[in-house]
């Protein structure tokens, strides 16, 4: 079997799905993120945080990666990463960026359009200090995206700054930045078996809030 065959004998929307009316949402999109995500938790869904962050680099080539979702409030959707990483770098140059969600069991996504602001210090650093050992320790390295000469060199950074962690708990990099991706568009799509998708934008305007029903 080719690969292509392979690919489209895979089933597509075979599972249960929520049903959603756009006429019941509410007048911004945080409300209904936040129950939506609610909802993935309490469906048992795999790492609902998890999110791919979108951004362009100098050239203006598009890059994406997975991170995870730290916070949603009234500012926006926040992750944090390092300052200096390559996503971080092309944060500096272009704050613009795209979010989504994928809730593959509810055959829900989610989009985010919006700009970047990094958060208060104190925020970053208070962030750093509830993370786990493990990415506090990967994140003191200190050189993600860098080239990496062999799997040893990386042990041995590694071993330092545990030991580094171990002597001063309260240890900080400096370069770990909160970020506030503020929305000007989300939009919200759950499947249909019929392919009858729902899709519902949030369109920020001067006026506040503008919902749009779209084709699926």
């Amino acid at each position: 079997m080719t690969t292509r065959e392979t690919l489209r004998a895979l089933p597509v929307l075979a599972h249960q799905m929520p049903s959603f009316d756009p006429a019941g949402a509410p007048p911004e999109p945080m409300t209904l993120f936040a129950d939506w995500l609610t909802e993935a938790v309490a469906a048992g869904v795999d790492e609902p945080h998890a999110m791919t962050l979108s951004t362009v680099d100098a050239d203006g080539a598009p890059d994406a990666r997975v991170l995870i979702l730290k916070d949603l409030d009234a500012t926006g959707w926040h992750f944090a990463t390092s300052a200096i990483s390559a996503k971080g770098r092309q944060l500096a140059a272009d704050p613009r960026v795209a979010l989504t969600f994928h809730w593959r069991e509810q055959g829900r996504q989610v989009r985010v359009r919006g700009a970047a602001r990094s958060a208060d210090p104190a925020v970053s650093r208070q962030d750093f200090l509830a993370r786990p050992e493990g990415s506090r320790i990967a994140t003191l390295a200190g050189r993600q995206s860098a080239v990496l000469g062999d799997r040893a060199e990386l042990d041995r950074e590694l071993a330092d700054v545990r030991a580094r962690l171990a002597a001063d708990p309260d240890l900080v990099a400096e370069t770990h930045t909160v970020y506030a991706v503020v929305p000007t568009r989300v939009e919200f799509w759950q499947a249909d078996r019929e392919r009858r998708h729902v899709r519902l934008r949030y369109r920020r305007t001067e006026r506040g809030w503008d919902r749009e029903l779209l084709w699926p």
